[in-house]
């Protein structure tokens, strides 16, 4: 609540009107007994009075107002450092939110990395003990293949040996020289035994060439005495089957090694053969196509690069005449046959001062533009707009934080010191509360 000065302009405040239905009781004013006359009063002494009532009250007045700017400024800076504050712990707490929500997606998929790479683990763990019992009931089977086929193998050598030997004992037989029946057993049990050398020779990876070779050898002479002995003492028939077994025996064992060392060396079969020449010519066909083709993208790269070259040259020629000119002058004299990029930098600097993407007209159009959102931002035209505050202040008011420089061009009719009259006491504190709250309030 305020209050009203007890005086205005040396007169006696009237009183104020009541208004509604209230009205105060008129009382009959008392005779007033005639007094000695009083002194006269001193009008100065009055005014002097008046005045310092005036200026307590202007005080009193400035101080509530300064109380209440305070205040209000008070008010006003912790509801916005409150909504500062809330608006910092929302942040804080939406990214405590997120963050959280970012660590429980890690560990969720580190969790199913880690059961996937459980499960692909123990399923690789599972596919290969099932690999390794299908390889071995696999060479179980093969084992089994082989030993049955070398067993057959033997067992036909021997039934040859059995059909052949008869004839070529007749061959052989002289009753005054009865011994020299062993020879044909001797010439089969030779070649048996050479068959095995070979076999041993396969199984531990030594040369077995002459051992099938002598194999060979002794089952062509005891055909030969069969052929021989058989059509002499005998029908053809005879002589062909038995100089057959004689072959067929020792053919039928070179096979089964013949199998054996192909398998040992990796010999690929026929098929295989033509798989992968095919495979191998589909390889080459397809790489020659691929070279064709990085060929002609190449060749189409550098055709593009041209014609971009090209017509950026042509572009630059028009845009930059001046620029161009010397760029090639540049080129010229420094041996290259192109203007290259580092040429044109060159020249541009030489030619407009400026590194290529800016010149004085592009700086004279972004301050231009940067003083048109400057305006824009502080809602102002362009034509007012100053970095200067308050540069309407009178030369009266109490100086701010920043230092003030007045000094007005010399002209006729200029403000000088003195012209305008000077505020009151009061007014002048309210102008020095009302300086020292922009002043803070700038400074925020």
């Amino acid at each position: 609540m305020t209050t009203s000065p007890p005086q205005v302009n040396g007169h006696k405040r009237p009183a104020m009107p009541v208004l509604g239905d209230w009205q105060a009781v008129a009382q009959t004013p008392e005779p007033v007994e005639p007094t000695p006359s009083a002194p006269k009063p001193d009008l100065v002494a009055e005014a002097e009075a008046e005045a310092i009532r005036s200026r307590a009250w202007a005080d009193a007045e400035a101080v509530r107002i300064a109380a209440e700017a305070e205040a209000k400024a008070v008010e006003i800076k912790a509801v916005e450092e409150a909504r500062k504050q809330k608006i910092a712990n929302d942040k804080a707490e939406a990214r405590a939110a997120e963050e959280q929500a970012a660590r429980d997606a890690r560990i969720a998929e580190s969790n199913r990395k880690r059961r996937e790479a459980e499960r692909a683990e123990k399923d690789a763990e599972k596919q290969t003990a099932a690999d390794e019992q299908t390889a071995a009931e696999a060479a179980k089977v093969v084992d089994k293949a082989d030993r049955k086929w070398r067993g057959w193998a033997i067992g036909f050598y021997a039934l040859c040996a059995a059909v052949a030997l008869p004839v070529q004992i007749s061959a052989f037989w002289n009753p005054d020289k009865p011994w020299m029946a062993g020879a044909p057993v001797l010439l089969e049990v030779a070649a048996l035994v050479v068959a095995f050398g070979t076999a041993a020779a396969v199984a531990n990876k030594r040369p077995h060439w002459h051992f099938r070779l002598i194999t060979w050898v002794l089952a062509s002479i005891a055909a030969s005495v069969n052929l021989w002995h058989g059509s002499q003492e005998f029908d053809a028939a005879t002589a062909v089957g038995t100089a057959l077994a004689s072959i067929f025996g020792p053919g039928v064992w070179d096979l089964h090694e013949h199998g054996r060392i192909r398998k040992r060396d990796g010999a690929l079969t026929r098929r295989e053969r033509r798989a992968l020449k095919k495979a191998a010519e589909a390889e080459a066909a397809e790489k020659a196509a691929a070279e064709k083709h990085e060929a002609e993208r190449q060749a189409y790269r550098e055709k593009a690069a041209r014609d971009a070259a090209e017509t950026l040259d042509a572009l630059r020629a028009e845009e930059f005449p001046e620029v161009y000119r010397h760029a090639k002058r540049l080129a010229a004299d420094l041996g290259e046959r192109t203007i290259t990029e580092a040429i044109w930098k060159r020249a541009k600097l030489d030619v407009d001062g400026a590194l290529p993407g800016e010149s004085a007209e592009i700086f004279r159009m972004r301050n231009s533009a940067e003083l048109r959102v400057e305006a824009a931002r502080q809602k102002k035209p362009v034509s007012t707009l100053s970095k200067t505050t308050n540069a309407q202040r009178a030369s009266q008011m109490p100086p701010t934080a920043k230092t003030r420089i007045y000094n007005p061009p010399a002209r006729p009719g200029r403000r000088r010191a003195g012209d305008t009259p000077k505020y009151v006491a009061a007014a002048r504190k309210q102008a020095a509360i009302t300086a020292r709250i922009t002043a803070a309030e700038e400074q925020k």
